[in-house]
């Protein structure tokens, strides 16, 4: 090993890079039997794109953005450094791990948090602008947010803390996706239809491959094997079950039964809050920030009928929130024995941290809808953003990629491609040939 790499840190860090890569395909399971079947493949795809199109961006530019050293001493960019990682050789380390190690690690962050966008805009965008959108995104949203937090910007200087990205993460894709989502307007039939999940099976699927790549998402964090990533680890398991819980107690009380979609929730949202708070609260502080949660988010994901944003799958309602409740926690119940030295007003530090906490949240929040509104609003002018109505009536799947995810029908309504199940759709004459045989 090179010197001053150590052999067990990078193979914890390696497991755990695949981990958090091994999350974009479970949210696209996720989100896709979240949407009604006619976008199941389109919702997919838009999270697969997100791998390809963040990794070119990424290593051209956007890791020297997020983790160079600081642009004119603000605390706002990095440099130009390490623009196609530039400087960085497979001998070069970064802290006991090697470096092109952690740049791939850090790429897995920027690919999940872009692709997590796409829930908000569910069923009506168009993918050759979404195309556009994923790596405009990555370089002018998450890139400085990351370096802010991450890579020793302003934020860092400032003391709040962000164990795993409630800040850059979280709250960036759920700030995001309200931009989006109003950007592109409310589904039609929004408010008017019921929209419910076409697949519950693959919804639960999709969350079991979260939850599994989570623990490198968190515990990776560390970027060590040690008692950290352990405790990181714990904390992970214990917030993602109390969030269940909450969920499935709120959907009892209120609605007199609980659901498998409700328990699937109940999950990401207590694993959205504690990837901020992880390496900060003890297993306590982890039961109670899972459980607040799936309480809290249980009900945000209601006020978008209130408010009338179309956010198609919830993305503000448990990223956002969800990512706010773990980041504000931080500063109630930190405790030193994670944290090395803040804690919490409930654990006897003062309301410091809190406050600190609470500069970062809208800032980034802020930030991230005003930028994210900008671009969407620009390539909307340019291209669209936004498919025909014809097109979101009839199934975008088969407007934009001529495929049908299910060759028979779901449900008991008829595949619009005929007996192909995927390809170019038939012509009426054929379709008709097709019904008489």
């Amino acid at each position: 090993m090179p010197k001053g790499i150590d052999a067990g840190d990078t193979a914890w860090l390696l497991a755990s890079t695949a981990l958090v890569l091994l999350m974009t395909p479970g949210l696209a399971l996720f989100y896709g039997g979240m949407v009604r079947a006619k976008s199941t493949l389109n919702m997919i795809m838009m999270s697969l794109v997100s791998v390809a199109l963040v990794t070119v961006s990424w290593l051209a530019v956007g890791y020297s953005l997020a983790f160079g050293h600081d642009l004119g001493g603000l605390g706002l960019i990095g440099g130009f450094e390490h623009v196609g990682l530039k400087g960085i050789t497979p001998e070069t380390p970064h802290g006991h791990v090697p470096a092109l190690l952690f740049v791939t690690f850090q790429l897995t962050f920027a690919i999940l948090t872009t692709a997590l966008i796409s829930g908000a805009i569910a069923d009506r965008a168009r993918f050759s602008a979404w195309m556009v959108f994923v790596p405009v995104w990555a370089l002018l949203v998450y890139a400085p947010i990351a370096h802010w937090v991450w890579g020793g910007g302003w934020i860092s200087d400032l003391g709040a803390l962000d164990y795993a990205g409630g800040l850059v993460v979280e709250i960036a894709s759920g700030a995001s996706g309200l931009a989006m989502a109003l950007v592109l307007g409310p589904r039609i039939g929004f408010r008017k239809e019921a929209m419910r999940p076409h697949n519950l099976p693959m919804v639960l699927l999709g969350v079991g491959l979260l939850w599994f790549g989570w623990f490198g998402f968190n515990a990776g964090s560390a970027l060590s094997a040690n008692g950290t990533a352990a405790a990181v680890f714990l904390n992970t398991l214990v917030a993602g079950c109390t969030g269940l819980l909450g969920w499935l107690l709120v959907e009892q009380r209120r609605d007199g039964h609980p659901t498998t979609f409700g328990a699937a929730s109940g999950v990401v949202a207590g694993l959205v809050a504690i990837t901020p708070s992880c390496g900060s609260v003890d297993v306590l502080g982890a039961l109670a920030v899972g459980l607040a949660a799936g309480v809290i988010c249980s009900y945000a994901v209601g006020w978008k009928h209130r408010l009338g944003y179309d956010d198609s799958l919830d993305v503000v309602g448990v990223h956002l929130v969800g990512g706010v409740i773990g980041t504000l926690l931080i500063g109630l119940l930190a405790v030193r024995s994670m944290t090395g030295g803040a804690s919490g007003l409930i654990t006897g530090g003062g309301g410091l941290q809190l406050g600190k906490q609470a500069i970062a949240v809208p800032v980034v929040g802020l930030f991230a809808f005003t930028v994210t509104f900008a671009v969407g609003k620009l390539i909307d002018k340019l291209m669209g953003f936004r498919v025909s109505a014809e097109d979101e009536t009839s199934g975008i799947d088969l407007a934009l990629h001529a495929e049908s995810a299910y060759e028979h029908g779901v449900n008991g309504h008829a595949n619009p491609l005929g007996r192909l199940g995927h390809g170019a759709p038939l012509g009426l004459a054929a379709q008709q040939q097709e019904q008489g045989a």
